[in-house]
């Protein structure tokens, strides 16, 4: 694959990614306000939440989009900063597999309780 039709890959990977995280933030920030405005505590949503197949999935589509997305921008910001090379490439799968470990590990601790 030509680096011209990697590029165009990549930048259509992020702006996609970049519309699905504009609409789990918008949803998640009216969660927020929907859950606090009665002065719900963190374990009573918790207990809303735990077992909740559909919190789930929202929040691991979450985490997915930000896997992709924040990688990509990363190292687009390396390169044009320091240099092209293998340390932006890396640096930015360093940064996903952290994303991709610690949100799902997130999201399956409030699904369960945190018990596995």
């Amino acid at each position: 694959m030509s680096q011209g039709v990697l590029q165009a890959k990549l930048w259509y990977a992020q702006r996609i990614s970049a519309m699905i995280l504009g609409l789990c933030v918008s949803i998640h920030l009216i969660i927020i306000f929907y859950a606090i405005r009665g002065g719900l505590t963190a374990e009573e949503i918790l207990g809303r939440t735990q077992g909740n197949i559909a919190f789930a999935i929202f929040y691991e589509i979450f985490v997915l989009a930000c896997f992709v997305h924040a990688p990509i921008g990363v190292a687009n910001i390396l390169e044009e900063t320091f240099c092209k090379g293998c340390i932006s490439k890396t640096l930015s799968w360093i940064l996903a597999a952290l994303i991709i470990t610690l949100g799902t590990t997130a999201v399956i601790g409030v699904y369960t309780g945190g018990a596995l």
